[in-house]
């Protein structure tokens, strides 16, 4: 495994397992398979609604929590200092942890201002390591780090990937020492990423698989990357990333293919906003609907 070391001297695994669309059935043992294999950061979000099996996961591993790097994100629907507050220690409560290593405000939008704050008082009570955002692009992380000073984020979590490279973006958190964090790092696929020409071609080259040469194409740029997959021997192949280096020539073709573009969808259309306000009474009620069905 390599590692980065955040602003405030915290350790980081360069690769972590993300559980993102794992259902709540597949998702604890997704969690084991994946420490056994050798994973050590475990991403999630209160958003995923899956914290509980993470933490059971944690709790059985049999991996002491020293050696774990626990992420977590705190939803649009918890902004605001107190209420943010809360969340996280209910965050902790389900994932079965005294402590997370990182905590991250999910998304740009309503009171992150307060939310941070809340962040920040966690930070200095102990209860997380390491603060930071996801999402947020160069002109919002500027305003945290510029207008909330006491602490600067330590990482952002934002789509990067070969068609999305986020080169200007990654110089804008180089800047102000935030570690850069990748979300989607094979694009879900899309824009037939696993069949790319150029990919594949590297890939064959150092008899790696697509997937692996986009993993250590991030390695070598010194980006964190989250990777997803429920299937024990995907996990395997994504962890075999620390046995070759893609020369500077082949890094280069990589980094050709950039588009500067999303493969989802841009934070700064109102017309998103209003679809993650939507979202947000969605989940809130689909939440309620579960919790009514359990009591029954």
């Amino acid at each position: 495994m390599e590692y980065v070391i955040l602003n405030n001297g915290v350790k980081m695994p360069k690769l972590g397992f993300g559980v993102y669309q794992i259902s709540k059935d597949e998702c604890k043992q997704a969690v084991l398979d994946a420490i056994k294999i050798g994973y050590r950061s475990i991403d999630t979000a209160q958003s995923y609604f899956n914290e509980e099996e993470v933490g059971e996961a944690i709790s059985e591993c049999g991996v002491p929590r020293e050696e774990l790097f626990i992420t977590t994100k705190v939803w649009i629907d918890n902004y605001g200092y107190e209420k943010c507050k809360k969340s996280v220690m209910e965050s902790m409560r389900k994932l079965k942890v005294d402590y997370l290593d990182l905590i991250l405000l999910h998304q740009p939008f309503a009171d992150y201002y307060g939310a941070y704050r809340a962040l920040e008082e966690l930070y200095k009570q102990g209860k997380v390591r390491s603060i930071g955002v996801s999402n947020f692009y160069p002109d919002r992380l500027s305003d945290i780090c510029l207008f909330e000073r006491e602490i600067i984020p330590q990482v952002n979590q934002v789509e990067t990937n070969p068609l999305n490279a986020q080169v200007k973006a990654k110089e804008n958190m180089e800047k102000y020492g935030v570690q850069i964090e990748a979300w989607a790092p094979f694009g879900e696929g899309r824009n037939n990423m696993f069949s790319n020409p150029v990919l594949k071609e590297i890939g064959d080259k150092y008899n790696k698989s697509v997937a692996q040469v986009i993993l250590r194409w991030l390695m070598q740029r010194n980006i964190v990357a989250l990777a997803k997959s429920v299937h024990k021997e995907r996990m395997e192949e994504n962890f075999n990333i620390f046995d070759f280096t893609i020369s500077d020539e082949d890094m280069n073709k990589i980094n050709s293919l950039d588009t500067s573009s999303s493969l989802f969808f841009s934070h700064a259309d109102p017309s998103i906003v209003e679809w993650f306000d939507k979202m947000i009474g969605e989940r809130r009620h689909n939440q309620d609907s579960s919790k009514e069905k359990k009591k029954w």
